[in-house]
This record gives C-alpha cells, structure tokens and sequence, in this order.
C-alpha cells in the first residue's frame, strides 16, 4: 500500500522567503485550507508528521478527523538551510547560489543540510513508515521522496500547499 504525502498548508510568511526549519505559524487562510483536505484526505492506517507548527497543526486537525495516532517523525522535518533561513531568496548572494547549483546534492556552505542529507534523512523515513500512512510534511521532503522513487518530476516535483502525492 502506498504512503501518501501532503504538504502543509500556506505558511505566514513573506513571498520569496528562504524557510526551511524555521518553525512558522499559519496564514489566516489555515481553517479554510483545513476545510479543503479534510475532504480530500483518504483513511490513513498512521498519521506522521514534522514536528514543526506548520504540519503539526495541520496532522493534530487530521488525526482527529479520521480518528488515527498521530505521530512526530523528525524524518519529515524540512532541510535546514542554515545561514539562508529566513532571508530573501534575491538577496542570497548569487555566488552562494551557484555553488549549490554547481553541487546539488553536497553543497552545504550554508552551514546547514545538503540536499544529500535530506534525502538520506527521506529514505530512512519511507523505509520506516507503515503502509497506507499518510505524512504531513514539506516541499523539499516531497521532492526527495518524488526523487528517490523515481516518480513524477522527481527533485522537480511542485507540490502546492495543501496537495499529496503517493509515493
């Protein structure tokens, strides 16, 4: 059975932000969003999630729905991006930039996690999960699973806030 994947709902923060482990509060859209993918959400046999607000929230809304434990997985926690969290993306400085794109996967000059990191950290995650769980978690766990299993558009994959995947 698959696992399937939904990305929290929009985080109250500025468009064009740098944001990974920081732990945001939720836009006044949040009860709205709830609404929305608690009509969606098929009947999970687990519930995991980041431990962060910005799912944590969302997963504690969903348990209660569907009547399911809820657990917290700092698997699914999103990539540290160290020095760059909170900053604008335009204002990193573009060298910075290039060297993550000349590097994907090992670049950490940030001083947080490379996108290698938080794969091994995904992979251990999937292989963890029980079957049929549902996972509450972020855009860049979502691309490395997508990647890791060679699904969709893989480290491509957009999710949009609120969406699933089964992976």
């Amino acid at each position: 059975m698959a696992l399937t994947l939904l990305r929290h709902t929009t985080p109250d923060v500025a468009p064009g932000t740098c944001y990974g482990r920081t732990d945001l509060h939720l836009a006044a859209s949040f009860e709205d969003e709830v609404q929305q993918v608690l009509a969606l959400v098929p009947h999970p046999s687990a519930i995991l999630t980041s431990p962060l607000t910005r799912c944590r929230l969302l997963a504690e809304r969903i348990a209660s729905h569907v009547q399911v434990e809820l657990r917290y997985a700092e698997h699914w926690i999103e990539m540290d991006f160290g020095a760059w969290e909170g900053i604008r993306w335009d204002a990193i400085p573009r060298l910075e930039l290039d060297a993550w794109a000349a590097d994907f996967h090992g670049f950490n000059g940030h001083g947080g996690e490379s996108v290698a990191q938080l794969a091994a950290r995904v992979e251990t995650g999937l292989a963890s999960a029980p079957a049929g769980a549902l996972i509450v978690t972020h855009s860049g766990c979502i691309r490395a699973a997508m990647a890791l299993r060679e699904l969709g558009d893989g480290w491509e994959t957009e999710t949009p806030f609120g969406g699933m995947v089964a992976v």
